[in-house]
């Protein structure tokens, strides 16, 4: 079940992943895709060297045991740094609603890795027919043609690694049970997410000595450094320690939501009423999924603080 405090940490990272694809669509337009991964997290590594310096002590930074290292390679070189090198490269060959529904399967596949790796980690009937129905409303909010998707040439097999990639990298976190806090996995982690996306971008022959970089470029670049770099890893991993897996990457299905809304507002795309019934199915895909009730006032009560209740009530 979500706590206030997971709950929080729920609507934190979705919202700011979510402004990671319109981000992206902005950035991408004048970076070479490894190379903004890597600088973005060249920028969030630098965010969380300095929160690290006044916030923590070098005994809570201190790797101890094999688990804290599994922790660290799991959280750096797997679901921040592989899954965004796959997943920005991917988005270069599709729309980015063929790239919402292929990488939304990452909540799918996350309690598959899970029921292999971890302990008392099965579904319910109930929650398997929440992760079809949250799937169905990612692909009503996105409406990808089948063409696209059958014609996305690398771009699908790159955005369907990049799920797979997160999704067994969240259950590899739990199952290396480190004794660091996620906060300091994450700083230890999105340095070493800089460095393997440098080293793919130089493998790859990507140029960047004649790149022109406008003023709208630095601001997607420090979006997604900052904000969707550094925060919004520090709430996820929070989350992935105060829940599981699988109901952390539930936000995957609402990320969808945030870009569509986000690209409405900032880009002036569209929503139509398909998208707009969209979001209501994955609303009911993640209820069904949590265990929590879905009766309204059962829902206030859960996230509503106690004294506004009971005046209510009263």
């Amino acid at each position: 079940m979500f706590t206030r405090r997971s709950a929080l940490l729920f609507v934190v990272s979705a919202l700011l992943f979510g402004g990671t694809f319109v981000a992206a669509k902005t950035g991408l337009a004048h970076l070479p895709p490894l190379f903004f991964v890597a600088v973005r997290f060249d920028i969030g590594a630098v965010v969380l060297v300095v929160f690290a310096m006044t916030h923590l002590s070098r005994a809570e930074l201190r790797p101890r045991t094999v688990g804290d290292v599994a922790g660290i390679l799991a959280t750096g070189g797997l679901v921040i740094g592989l899954t965004n090198a796959l997943l920005f490269v991917g988005q270069q060959y599709v729309t980015s609603g063929v790239a919402a529904v292929i990488f939304s399967l990452n909540p799918i596949l996350t309690p598959v890795f899970a029921g292999l790796l971890l302990t008392n980690s099965r579904l319910s009937r109930r929650a398997v027919v929440g992760m079809g129905v949250g799937l169905l409303g990612v692909i009503l909010v996105a409406n990808p043609s089948p063409s696209a998707i059958l014609g996305g040439g690398l771009g699908v097999p790159l955005l369907f690694a990049a799920a797979v990639t997160s999704a067994f990298g969240a259950v590899a976190i739990r199952r290396a049970d480190a004794t660091l806090s996620s906060t300091a996995r994450t700083v230890w982690g999105v340095p070493l997410a800089a460095v393997l996306s440098h080293v793919l971008s130089v493998g790859a022959g990507e140029s960047v000595a004649s790149l022109s970089v406008p003023p709208v470029a630095v601001a997607a670049l420090l979006y997604v450094g900052v904000f969707s770099g550094a925060i919004a890893y520090l709430a996820y991993f929070a989350l992935i320690d105060e829940t599981d897996a699988t109901r952390a990457n539930l936000l995957f299905y609402f990320v969808p939501i945030v870009s569509a809304v986000g690209g409405w507002a900032l880009l002036g795309e569209t929503l139509s009423v398909l998208s707009l019934a969209g979001f209501g199915v994955i609303f009911v895909g993640f209820l069904l999924v949590s265990g929590l009730s879905v009766r309204v006032s059962t829902i206030i009560r859960s996230v509503a603080p106690k004294r506004f209740v009971e005046d209510r009530s009263a």
